[in-house]
């Protein structure tokens, strides 16, 4: 007795289960990454919302004093490197990565295409 054939289709879906899965994990390392931004961006809002009242009572303070100025100054930097912070974060070279290699391709291609329309049509 010969043993019963597997269909094609089978094995076709035995062979798309390890690129389900792979890309299953790459959406949720994307998704953890997206959850700790976002912790984090919230951990820097409320910091820079603490420095930022720190600030203004700094400056409600009438006598300036030298120590009051030096605090002023050490709490603008700090906000400086939260605003950067902040806004490094929501840029990234990586997340133009796909679109800028999708624009060579497909740019690529409409350059190759219109040397063969201008080589038909000449």
């Amino acid at each position: 007795m010969k043993p019963p054939r597997k269909s094609h289709n089978s094995s076709s879906e035995e062979n798309k289960s390890p690129d389900f899965e792979q890309e299953l994990a790459e959406v949720e390392r994307s998704l953890i990454s997206i959850k700790e931004r976002y912790t984090q961006i919230k951990s820097d809002q409320e910091q820079k919302a603490e420095w930022q009242q720190r600030q203004q009572e700094l400056k409600d303070n009438k006598p300036q004093t030298p120590e009051i100025k030096a605090e002023l100054q050490q709490i603008q930097k700090q906000l400086e490197l939260l605003e950067i912070n902040l806004e490094s974060r929501l840029f990234s070279w990586r997340s133009l990565k796909k679109p800028f290699w999708q624009a060579i391709r497909f740019g690529g291609m409409g350059v190759i295409i219109g040397w063969i329309l201008k080589s038909c049509a000449g």
